[in-house]
């Protein structure tokens, strides 16, 4: 079975065998992030329409990403695994060099974040968000910042720490989406009768 250097290092090749990919590659790697913002906007609009506990739900969804990346920070102090190239000086690297350590990748735990907590929202975001994650996955790999485990490792982590903090706060946030949604605030959060 490969290992995770012989993983990094056929995606490596893979990259300075495309550099027709290289610009829109690296440009979702640093950059991408901001479509699964785009995504927990969607899932906000979309749970407008649908019971409480949806609406929870979706204002839950980056409340448990910020916290996957608050929670992850001490597990990469720890680990403190140096990032490709410092391993391998010679590896084709499409983005700025950061000199913090790459295990796990935050990149991927923020994708891995957003895509559990909108599947608890609607199906098809959490499909879509799922995909963009892997891609995001890939790219960080491709981009030759991060090492296979560490995007596996990052996606893992958000996924289970942002389905922990909506499941575990979403009873008394649906009960306060209920009460909200009889206010003014109902053009926010959509018609009291969405949680009948």
């Amino acid at each position: 079975m490969p290992t995770s250097t012989d993983l990094f290092t056929s995606i490596n090749r893979f990259a300075v065998n495309t550099p027709w990919l290289h610009g829109t590659l690296a440009t979702y790697a640093s950059f991408g992030l901001v479509l699964f913002a785009g995504l927990l906007l969607a899932g906000w609009w979309v749970a407008r329409d649908r019971p409480d506990r949806v609406m929870a739900s979706a204002l839950l969804a980056p409340v448990g990403a910020v916290v996957a990346v608050a929670l992850q920070q001490p597990v990469i102090s720890w680990f403190g695994h140096p990032r490709p190239f410092v391993v391998h000086p010679d590896a084709l690297t499409l983005v700025a060099r950061s000199s913090d350590p790459s295990f796990p990748s935050d990149h991927a735990c923020v994708a891995g974040a957003v895509t559990a907590a909108l599947f608890l929202v609607d199906r098809r975001l959490g499909a879509l968000s799922a995909l963009l994650a892997l891609l995001m996955a890939f790219a960080r790999v491709y981009v030759g910042v991060h090492w296979p485990a560490d995007v596996v490792a990052g996606l893992l982590f958000g996924a289970a720490i942002g389905t922990l903090v909506v499941v575990a706060l979403r009873s008394p946030v649906t009960r306060l989406v209920a009460r909200l949604r009889a206010t003014r605030l109902s053009g926010v959060l959509g018609p009291a009768a969405a949680s009948a």
